[in-house]
C-alpha cells in the first residue's frame, strides 16, 4: 500500500506497529520532544517525527518498511493534495444546538432526536445545504476505521488556498460536531492499516480519491480552514527609476523586493523554453521556481495567489499546449515548497 500510494504522489510516513502514531526513530524522539528541524534523521533518510519525513522515493520506502514489515502507513495530507472529511463516533454527551454546525443556526423546531455522532451532523449538514451526504459518496476513497468512524478522502483543488486541519468537537474550527479535518499539517491512516482494534478498511467504490465538492470547499472556507498567510513586512524602499513597460527583465522585481530578486531569475529560465520545443529540462525548471515560490509564501513575502499567476504566465508562455500539465506540476512544487519556508535576506 505504501508504494500504490507514493506511486499516486501521495508522500507515506510510517506508523508504529499495531498503532495509528508515527513510527519514533532515534531515542531523543522516543524519549522526549524535541523539534523536527533539530532531529538528523530525515537527512539520514529515516522516518522521524511522522509526516515530515514522509516521501514519495520507492527506495526509502522500501528500505522502511523492510526494516520493519509490520509498519502502519501514514499519509501527509498537505503534500498529497488530500482533504480527509473524518467522521468520527466517540460517545460524548450532544452539545448545545449552536455548536453542531458552527455558524449555521438550527432552529428550534427541528427535532435532533437520535443525533449521536459525525454521521448525523455531515448528513445535516448537507441537508442543510441540500446536497448529498458525503459519508455516501462512494465516487471517492471511503475508509472504514475500527472505531467504526469514516474517513472520506478528497482531493484539493488545483491553485487553491491551503486547508488546514480541525477538530469537530474543540471551541475552534470546526466543519462540524464529530466531524474533523485532515490536511494540511495532519496526516491520515491508510486502508490496510491494521491495530488491535481492527483495521482500516476501503468501503466499495472508488479507490481513489475525487474532487472535493465545490459546496464543502465553500463550507471549509466559511468555517476558517483556510489559514491567512503572514504578511509580507515592509520596510522603507530607496526611490528607483519607474521601469519601461513591457516584459519584466530576468531577475526584476514581481512583488517583495526580496521574492522577486530570487524568483526573477527563475522565471526566466521558465519563460526562456519558448526557444525550443525540447531539451530545455522545462519540467525541472519549472518545479524549481514553484518550489521555491512556495517556500516564499510560506515565509510570508509573497502570496499564493500571485505565486499562481506568474508560474502559469511563465509556463504557460513556454509550453501554451500543455497549460493543465504546467498547473499540476506547479500545484505540485508549490505544496512542497510551502513546508519549507524561505527567509531570503542576505540570500543571493
Amino acid at each position: 500500500m505504501a508504494l500504490w500510494l507514493a506511486a499516486k504522489g501521495m508522500p507515506v510516513h510510517p506508523l508504529a506497529p499495531g498503532t495509528k502514531t508515527p513510527a519514533g526513530n532515534c531515542a531523543a524522539c522516543r524519549e522526549q520532544q524535541h523539534a523536527p528541524a533539530d532531529c538528523p534523521c530525515t537527512a539520514r533518510g529515516r522516518w522521524c517525527h511522522g509526516f515530515h519525513a514522509a516521501t514519495t522515493d520507492p527506495a526509502v520506502i522500501r528500505d522502511w518498511w523492510r526494516q520493519e514489515p509490520r509498519f502502519g502507513v501514514g499519509v501527509s495530507c498537505g503534500p498529497a493534495g488530500l482533504v480527509v472529511i473524518d467522521v468520527d463516533t466517540h460517545p460524548a454527551e450532544l452539545p448545545e444546538r449552536g455548536r453542531l454546525l458552527p455558524g449555521i443556526p438550527i432552529d428550534d423546531r427541528v427535532d435532533l432526536t437520535g443525533l449521536s455522532s459525525g454521521y448525523d451532523t455531515l448528513a445535516l449538514l448537507a441537508a442543510v445545504r441540500r446536497r448529498p451526504d458525503p459519508a455516501r459518496d462512494s465516487g471517492t476513497l471511503r475508509v472504514r476505521t475500527p472505531s467504526g468512524g469514516l474517513h472520506i478522502w478528497y482531493r484539493a483543488p488545483l491553485g487553491s488556498p491551503a486547508v488546514r486541519s480541525s477538530t469537530g468537537t474543540g471551541s475552534r474550527t470546526a466543519l462540524a460536531w464529530q466531524v474533523d479535518v485532515r490536511a494540511t499539517g495532519g496526516y491520515i491512516v491508510a486502508p490496510g492499516t491494521r491495530t488491535p482494534h481492527g483495521t482500516y478498511e476501503a468501503l466499495p467504490g472508488a479507490r481513489t480519491p475525487a474532487p472535493l465538492p465545490l459546496w464543502l470547499g465553500a463550507e471549509l472556507a466559511r468555517t476558517g480552514h483556510h489559514p491567512a498567510l503572514p504578511q509580507p513586512k515592509h520596510e522603507p524602499k530607496q526611490e528607483r527609476k519607474q521601469e519601461p513597460k513591457g516584459r519584466r527583465a530576468a531577475g526584476a522585481a514581481v512583488g517583495g523586493d526580496d521574492a522577486h530578486r530570487i524568483l526573477g531569475p527563475l522565471l526566466a529560465e521558465v519563460r526562456d523554453c519558448a526557444h525550443a520545443p525540447s531539451g530545455t529540462a522545462f519540467g525541472e525548471k519549472l518545479n524549481r521556481a514553484a518550489f521555491t515560490a512556495g517556500g516564499l509564501a510560506a515565509g510570508g513575502h509573497i502570496t499564493l495567489p500571485e505565486c499562481v499567476g506568474l508560474l502559469a504566465e511563465a509556463a504557460d508562455a513556454a509550453r501554451p499546449a500543455r497549460a493543465g500539465r504546467n498547473r499540476l506540476v506547479i500545484d505540485s512544487a508549490l505544496r512542497a515548497g510551502s513546508h519549507r519556508p524561505i527567509h531570503p535576506k542576505g540570500r543571493s
